[in-house]
């Protein structure tokens, strides 16, 4: 198994430089990751560095709060496309799914995927270190409900990061209907294994070459 091509090489601290991504993206195509994963600003930047590689691109879509109406949402995808992603990771409204407005939910999703169709892969982030175990079935059944692609777990900005017992609830909740991106945490070959096992197909990661290499990390973040 090649843990590389599960890995989504993570960048999206709010104080990144234009030197730090491009060094992601060197890592990215040195190691054959599957995409670099940036904030919509550094889309352009990513796309012109990875051209040519089997590298993909990444952009997050209403991060990391979730809290930006549909039509922002859907604009920001379409925006990301045209700039070059190949894949789009939104976040959803914890707050509404919380107080049970569903409906809201699943137009929320709906409007990326809508935006994203036969152009991009969606990814919704459903962030589970808030949700109690019921709201993330809810989370995963929209998702689905909503024609996305993968369900994931985490920002990696919020209280807590992937969990493999997250992983197995979602990887059940969705089948092979959807995949299941593991973030948030993940700094070492072990977890990242564990993730995989549990039923991620991809992991999103900052502290990916050294999870390549067998080391551990104590960074911290996503």
């Amino acid at each position: 198994m090649k843990i590389e091509r599960y890995i989504d090489h993570t960048i999206l601290k709010p104080d990144a430089t234009n030197v730090e991504i491009k060094k992601y993206c060197t890592e990215a195509k040195e190691n054959h990751f599957y995409s670099v994963c940036v904030n919509g600003s550094n889309v352009v930047l990513v796309a012109n560095e990875l051209l040519g590689s089997d590298v993909k691109v990444t952009a997050v879509v209403g991060f990391p709060l979730g809290a930006a109406t549909k039509e922002t949402k859907a604009f920001e995808t379409k925006n990301a496309i045209e700039n070059g992603a190949n894949e789009i990771d939104m976040v959803i409204n914890v707050g509404a799914l919380k107080e049970g407005n569903s409906n809201y939910v699943l137009e929320d999703i709906k409007a990326v995927v809508e935006a994203a169709k036969g152009r991009a892969i969606v990814k919704v982030i459903i962030e589970t270190a808030l949700l109690t175990n019921e709201e993330k079935l809810i989370a995963c059944n929209l998702s689905k409900e909503a024609g996305a692609d993968f369900v994931k777990t985490s920002t990696g900005f919020s209280s807590g990061g992937a969990t493999v017992e997250d992983v197995r609830l979602m990887k059940e909740v969705v089948g092979d209907a959807l995949e299941v991106k593991a973030s948030g945490g993940i700094r070492d070959y072990a977890t990242a294994m564990a993730m995989i096992e549990a039923g991620a197909t991809r992991l999103g990661c900052s502290a990916s070459v050294n999870i390549v290499k067998g080391l551990k990390t104590n960074n911290e973040g996503y």
